[in-house]
């Protein structure tokens, strides 16, 4: 039952990603079929996908006191070992404490630091 419950609850983020990989697949798929398709049709079709990621990402902070550890590992820079080590680590107050009390490096911080929230 928490195996359905986790699967059910898919993060905005990794939801995006799906969608995005399916436009990604498809979309040659779709030119190829047409066969007058032009250049900048194709173009058109992944401008959007492309610019929709950061976006994304930017929208949808990932809370690390709730953060599954696949969710955190999606995160880059983040695998195994880092997540296993701030979900030992919660509650947080401030994401700022991953760094205080030596979680994470303060380079490997700096480059997730708008990626992540600390949500009480």
């Amino acid at each position: 039952m928490q195996t359905v419950t986790r699967l059910t609850r898919l993060s905005a983020i990794t939801r995006t990603l799906l969608v995005l990989a399916a436009v990604a697949v498809t979309a040659p798929t779709v030119s190829a079929q047409a066969g007058k398709a032009t250049k900048a049709a194709a173009a058109a079709v992944a401008k959007p996908a492309a610019a929709a990621m950061p976006a994304a990402a930017a929208a949808a902070p990932i809370d690390l006191n709730r953060a599954t550890a696949a969710e955190l590992e999606a995160i880059p820079g983040i695998g195994k070992a880092f997540s296993a080590k701030i979900i030992g680590g919660r509650p947080y107050a401030n994401k700022a404490q991953l760094v205080q009390r030596k979680i994470l490096t303060q380079a490997l911080y700096d480059k997730i630091k708008d990626l992540v929230i600390a949500k009480q």
